[in-house]
């Protein structure tokens, strides 16, 4: 049963500026919402450099301004947001489906309380590939283990830090597939990272433990964590793929008790369009060997795409969903060759990615990475996957596919 903090979020507007999360979301203190106020910038150099006969503050005119290839959000402001609960008794018909969403968004929650505390440093151990692992990999992945062992719904756990199939609950329907946190590279400078979730039936596959002999299109759902200033999450649902945000504190969504509901839903039946002039290439030093891909990456300049690259696999494809459009593409080599995951992050993401009407290649074949069956627990992958016309270009430029 839910938490009576998950309850129906009622549209009540507060005056108050001081808003208290619910003791669901374990935050340390109140949440006190504060205004700055912009500060006009000064004139001066403008006007001196008019009486010169000099150009003033070209920047009014674009040039040094906001670039019209940028892309700012449209999301307009809502008078109040469902709840999770809510949006789950509505779009998830499943019960067990449900539970499972809520736990694993409980291991999110408090995998962004962790990142909020802990220093990024190196643990002194390494994972089974001999990466050394940092504390927050370390946290993370033992939260979403907790979680999986003590869940109900659970039968099989695995995780990208030790890829191997394990079991939790033998009573449970799901294999839980996860990498705790990717990004680890880039989480040092404090930029967005995240969390990539797959769920398959127990018995998918051959049966044995619901990954092995599976494929992507037999995930049940996939839910996508991405920490940044907030942390949001994208969850496949009955009817499309909708996003919820954590420890929110919108005007208009206070509960009658005066506290916030831990998780409001921020966007539904997300749609991704079928052009797009946002890309995010990966693997660039794959461009010495597969011509295909230079040509395709020179293409993207010469149109004048946007780049919008950290070299976190979470962000860059998460952006597909928020600006609702871009291609991300990893191509293979012989001195380059994939690295991605194909049970931990490339078909969790594919599943949204279709599901929101978008399309992806396995980059060899130009295949769905969702048609490419699992046969080992670390099997890596090639992919491209974002807006349908974009994967065209790539299977037809990389893969040769007409």
């Amino acid at each position: 049963m839910m938490s009576s903090s998950m309850k129906s979020v009622k549209s009540v507007k507060s005056s108050s500026k001081v808003c208290v999360r619910p003791a669901s979301c374990r935050a340390s203190s109140a949440v006190v919402a504060t205004r700055a106020s912009a500060v006009p910038r000064s004139t001066s150099s403008a006007k001196s450099s008019s009486k010169s006969g000099v150009r003033g503050d070209v920047r009014v005119f674009g040039e040094y301004g906001a670039s019209s290839t940028s892309f700012y959000t449209t999301t307009e402001k809502q008078d109040s947001y469902d709840s999770l609960e809510v949006v789950l008794g509505t779009k998830c018909a499943d019960t067990q489906m449900r539970t499972l969403i809520v736990e694993m968004l409980d291991a999110i929650a408090d995998i962004t309380e962790a990142l909020r505390s802990a220093l990024v440093t190196v643990e002194g151990s390494s994972n089974t590939f001999g990466d050394a692992q940092l504390s927050v990999d370390v946290i993370a992945d033992e939260i979403m283990w907790n979680k999986c062992r003590e869940s109900s719904t659970v039968a099989f756990g695995a995780s990208e830090e030790e890829p191997e199939v394990k079991p939790c609950n033998p009573n449970g329907e799901y294999t839980v597939c996860w990498d705790p946190l990717d990004g680890s590279s880039i989480v040092d400078n404090n930029w967005a990272v995240g969390t990539m979730i797959g769920v398959w039936g127990s018995k998918s596959g051959s049966g044995d433990d619901g990954l092995i002999g599976a494929t992507g299109r037999d995930q049940v759902t996939s839910l996508i964590a991405l920490y940044g200033p907030r942390t949001t999450v994208l969850v496949g649902l009955d009817d499309g793929v909708y996003e919820f945000s954590y420890g929110c504190t919108p005007e208009g969504c206070q509960l009658a008790d005066g506290t916030f509901a831990p998780w409001i839903c921020s966007r539904s039946q997300i749609t991704i369009s079928e052009e797009c002039k946002i890309f995010a290439p990966a693997n660039l030093r794959a461009t010495k060997e597969v011509e295909g891909y230079k040509k395709l990456v020179d293409y993207y300049m010469q149109e004048k795409y946007t780049l919008r690259y950290s070299g976190g696999l979470v962000p860059d494809v998460y952006q597909q969903f928020t600006k609702q459009q871009g291609v991300f593409s990893n191509p293979t080599s012989d001195s380059s060759p994939a690295k991605l995951r194909l049970a931990f992050e490339a078909a969790p993401f594919g599943l949204l990615v279709e599901m929101a009407g978008g399309k992806t290649s396995d980059g060899v074949s130009g295949g769905s990475v969702l048609d490419v069956q699992i046969n080992q627990v670390d099997q890596r992958t090639a992919l491209c996957i974002g807006s349908s016309k974009e994967v065209d270009r790539f299977n037809e430029m990389i893969c040769m596919v007409e």
